[in-house]
């Protein structure tokens, strides 16, 4: 069943320079109990898509266009009350990137969880709520009595797994997982990922899990969207995504992942820097940073083409996959591309 649809969005930021195209013409589709991942550089619009589903975004986002459906609701039609009342923690919950940052510092940790058990559940009585808190912390391996501590006296592995207690309090339909990672060690980061697909499979709940490592989301997720200057440019299945991508940007990502059975795999990254989203202009977003950019690209915006069973492409020469993979893998491709890119930078054209 198909719980979210997001058709055509553009969920844009204002500034003094014009409105920056964070969310541009997105389309996806997510089913009940899916893993969808998000991958993709800083900047590349994985937080502003997910934000938009729940409306967290500053007073200065606007949605210029386009649908987010959520089980039969459209949420741009919610006033915030609306928002708060029906969809936000009941429906959908996030896990932010710090959780330091996601939790008030002057309430205990068990305090916040009662609350947003209680807001949602009138019915629900304070001694209830603290049960279900202390019976998630042991869930997740944290001690229950720590439910009376403070953010700060949690270490950051610790306090990761406070906020996916605070997140699956309500047993939401959908969890937004904000790089739920980031500044761990790779122990902890297994540990806590393992956590959220473990509880996450126990409430049947779907997930989207945003991150710029395409590692994370290959083990994890059921498909996979790949961002790029705030478009989805290839979206497919996590198996088809790792070994038969079409787009340069994602074959560049992928050369970007170790492959710990080839001690002798050099990574190569990709040249350049992501695009400024003020007024981009027409054509591929990409093609300044692309070794395969033909005349076309500069020129005409690539619209989506499908590939198989879901696998869709926002790229010119995708028809060209087979040659571009095996060009692609050739670290002499890229250094040609960051050479026009160095030059592009001495002459300070954009």
């Amino acid at each position: 069943m198909t719980l979210l649809t997001i058709d055509g969005l553009q969920m844009y930021y204002r500034s003094d320079d014009g409105y920056v195209r964070a969310a541009d013409d997105i389309n996806l589709e997510l089913e009940s109990g899916q893993t969808l991942g998000l991958v993709g550089e800083s900047g590349s619009g994985k937080t502003t898509i997910a934000r938009s589903i729940i409306r967290l975004l500053p007073d200065n986002a606007e949605v210029i266009d386009g649908s987010i459906d959520f089980d039969g609701t459209e949420v741009t039609d919610l006033s915030d009350r609306e928002l708060r009342k029906q969809i936000r923690w009941r429906e959908v919950s996030m896990i932010p990137q710090n959780a330091m940052n996601g939790f008030d510092p002057v309430y205990t940790v068990g305090q916040q969880i009662v609350q947003a058990i209680r807001y949602h559940e009138k019915e629900t009585s304070k001694r209830e709520a603290r049960d279900r808190a202390r019976d998630l912390f042991d869930e997740l391996g944290i001690e229950p009595d720590r439910i009376d501590d403070y953010p700060h006296q949690f270490s950051g592995g610790m306090a990761q797994r406070a906020m996916i207690a605070l997140a699956l309090c309500l047993e939401p339909r959908l969890i937004l997982a904000d790089e739920p990672t980031t500044a761990l060690d790779v122990v902890i980061q297994d540990r806590i990922l393992q956590t959220i697909k473990r509880m996450q499979a126990e409430i049947d709940s779907a997930m989207i899990l945003i991150t710029h490592d395409i590692s994370v989301v290959s083990e994890t997720a059921d498909r996979i969207a790949v961002c790029y200057g705030g478009r989805i440019v290839e979206q497919a299945d996590s198996a088809t995504i790792i070994k038969n991508p079409r787009h340069p940007y994602t074959l560049g990502l992928r050369n970007a992942f170790p492959d710990i059975g080839d001690e002798d795999d050099d990574l190569i990254s990709i040249p350049g820097t992501p695009p400024e989203l003020v007024d981009p202009g027409e054509g591929c977003r990409f093609a300044p940073r692309c070794p395969f950019a033909e005349e076309e690209c500069w020129e005409e915006t690539p619209k989506p083409e499908e590939y198989g069973d879901g696998h869709i492409v926002r790229c010119h020469r995708a028809d060209e996959a087979d040659l571009l993979r095996e060009q692609a893998t050739e670290k002499a491709t890229w250094d040609g591309m960051r050479d026009k890119v160095r030059q592009s930078i001495s002459r300070g054209e954009d």
